[in-house]
C-alpha cells in the first residue's frame, strides 16, 4: 500500500482485486443476489466496506470459500499478487443439493428441452426466470 493508506474499500472493488469476479459489474451481481457474507452477516450493497481483519464468505458457482482479508490492495494484479490479499484456512467447500444455497441449483443443468423442440416459448421463459429468481 502506499504512504496513506486505506483503511477500507469496497467489498466489490476487494472482490475484483482479490481475483473472486472476472469484473466488478459480477462482483456487484454475486453481492446483489446475497451470495457474499462479511463477517457472518449477509451483504447486499457492493459499497459496503471492507477491512482488514474481516472475514468473506462467498458462493462461487458450486462451491463456498471462506476467507480472512490480510490486505486491501492497490489494482487488480497477477494472480500470485490476489493471493496475497487473503489467508483461505479452510479449502473451499462444495454444495451439494440439499444445501439452500445459491450455486446448488446452478451447480448443472436442471431444465432441459427436448432436442429439436425449438426457442422457449414466452411461458417457458417466465417460468425459467421465476424458477432462477425465488431464493
Amino acid at each position: 500500500m502506499s504512504a496513506p493508506a486505506a483503511l477500507s474499500i469496497r467489498l466489490d472493488k476487494w472482490l475484483w482485486h482479490a481475483r473472486f469476479c472476472k469484473t466488478r459489474a459480477l462482483a456487484q451481481k454475486l453481492i446483489e443476489r446475497g451470495q457474499v457474507s462479511l463477517n457472518g452477516a449477509a451483504i447486499r450493497k457492493s459499497s459496503a466496506s471492507v477491512r482488514v481483519g474481516d472475514k468473506l464468505t462467498a458462493v462461487l458457482g458450486p462451491v463456498r470459500r471462506s476467507v480472512i482479508v490480510k490486505d486491501l490492495g492497490e489494482r487488480r494484479g497477477p494472480a500470485a499478487e490476489a493471493q496475497c490479499l487473503y489467508d483461505e484456512p479452510a479449502p473451499p467447500e462444495r454444495l451439494n443439493r440439499d444445501d439452500h444455497g445459491v450455486a446448488a441449483h446452478r451447480a448443472g443443468p436442471i431444465l432441459k428441452r427436448a432436442k429439436g423442440a425449438g426457442r422457449p416459448t414466452k411461458k417457458d421463459r417466465r417460468a425459467i426466470d421465476k424458477f432462477y429468481d425465488e431464493p
